[in-house]
């Protein structure tokens, strides 16, 4: 009887992982952008739909894209594809 391939397993795995990272994320995203509307109204006296539009894809986006690139890393580190890449580049320069 054929055995699974682990490759596939393994990139499952690792989906599943980023998949859950990415949805905590977006949660934590959603309450930064929150917060920063919050703030901007509280500050500010004429506020204008725009101004809080801007605010909160602003401070939500680049939470996002910060967390999405960190857990990449995270991510890359885990499987051993940053080891692979150190290796090739010591035999590179001997």
């Amino acid at each position: 009887m054929p055995r699974p391939d682990p490759v596939s397993d393994r990139r499952l795995s690792v989906l599943k992982k980023f998949r859950r990272i990415m949805k905590w994320m977006a949660l934590f995203s959603i309450i930064v952008a929150a917060i920063a509307v919050l703030l901007v109204i509280r500050g500010e006296k004429g506020i204008q739909i725009h101004m809080m539009i801007a605010t909160a894809l602003g401070a939500g986006l680049s939470v996002l894209l910060a967390g999405a690139l960190m857990s990449l890393v995270f991510i890359s580190a885990d499987t051993g594809h940053d080891d692979h890449a150190n290796t090739y580049e010591e035999e590179k320069d001997i």
